[in-house]
């Protein structure tokens, strides 16, 4: 995308809806064979989200890919995946000032805009690879924003949400995982600034940002894996036609079997 009738490119995608990000998107400096492993660890991720570098060797061993942990363990930090187990130590050197509590326990959703739940996630594509940011309404499983970028980088998740805010105004509590992107002073800066109490998930915690992992999954197995995209474009308008049928058409048991944009705007209005 060039600069066309004076207009700039960030004007452009603002015009168009999309994140400059995914327009200057460039094919991922990896292997086929680092690909190819990428996504056999991302789809055993969904299913066993508690193996950790060892295992996921394992694995990959079974499927014919003779790899040793040092190759595994960079390649699951690349694609921000990390085995779910409790663990000691619950922040890490530089961020302990940005980790908050997790907010949700014992908590009664009863209203659209109370909670948001945000998560970022690696997405696969024929070539490469890109970061997807989605934010869903917990109460009625909306997903209020969403937005592709090369990077785990902050900006690229708060952008996401700065945009959700536009069109859906503030939620009371945003929870998160304690991902670098959500513990650092830009995420949780902005936050406060909004007046939005911030919630985060207990470390190696599954079920604290349960309902954006089922997002996660049923995006994989309903769309990614079965129609991989060939570049950062084809991914875009593939998302966004999944997650317009997410909101305006598909029926969740977890509300009642209604669809979400029905729950949300009833309840919002």
């Amino acid at each position: 995308m060039e600069p066309t009738g004076g207009l700039s490119v960030r004007c452009q995608c603002d015009l168009l809806g999309i994140h400059r990000s995914g327009v200057y998107y460039s094919p991922a400096k990896e292997s086929e064979e680092n690909l190819a492993i990428m996504r056999l660890l991302d789809e055993r991720y969904l299913d066993k989200p508690t193996h950790g570098v060892l295992q996921m060797q394992d694995y990959l061993r079974d499927e014919g890919y003779r790899v040793n942990h040092k190759r595994v363990r960079r390649l699951l930090r690349l694609m921000g995946l990390e085995a779910i187990y409790p663990k000691r130590n619950l922040s890490q050197l530089g961020q302990a000032e940005y980790i908050h509590p997790y907010l949700l326990r014992n908590l009664k959703v009863a209203d659209p805009n109370q909670v948001w739940e945000v998560d970022i996630t690696y997405i696969p594509l024929e070539k490469g690879f890109m970061y997807l940011t989605a934010v869903i309404d917990v109460y009625s499983r909306y997903v209020v924003g969403w937005g592709l970028s090369n990077s785990l980088e902050a900006e690229a998740s708060l952008s996401v949400l700065r945009e959700a805010i536009a069109r859906h105004g503030k939620p009371q509590i945003v929870n998160s995982d304690q991902g670098s992107q959500f513990t650092c002073k830009e995420w949780v800066g902005h936050l406060k600034e909004e007046g939005i109490r911030i919630s985060m998930d207990g470390k190696g915690r599954a079920l604290d940002n349960i309902y954006i992992e089922r997002l996660w999954r049923t995006l994989k197995r309903d769309y990614v894996y079965l129609n991989p995209a060939k570049d950062g474009w084809e991914l875009y308008q593939g998302v966004k036609g999944f997650f317009s049928f997410y909101n305006h058409e598909k029926h969740h048991q977890g509300i009642g079997r209604c669809i979400p944009v029905e729950v949300y705007k009833q309840q919002a209005a």
